[in-house]
């Protein structure tokens, strides 16, 4: 079972929140993004606040090379 986990992208706009949202659930970057102005602009600018609290309360996603991975990996084969 993958172990997904809810953070902002580094294939970012402005702070990966849309992305992060959007690879997370494996949806479209772009339509979201699109529908995210779009709501935003039709509930009066209120989205840009719910973007400001999802930017502070979302991690950053760190990149990775595997070697933590690998590591996990190894000391799990030993035993």
């Amino acid at each position: 079972m993958e172990n997904k986990k809810l953070t902002r992208s580094t294939h970012r706009m402005i702070a990966g929140v849309c992305a992060g949202i959007a690879e997370y659930f494996g949806w479209d970057t772009t339509l979201l993004r699109i529908v995210y102005v779009l709501v935003t602009f039709f509930t009066a600018f209120a989205g840009v606040i719910i973007y400001i609290i999802l930017w502070i309360i979302m991690p950053g996603k760190t990149p990775s090379d595997g070697y933590k991975d690998r590591m996990n990996e190894r000391i799990h084969n030993e035993r």
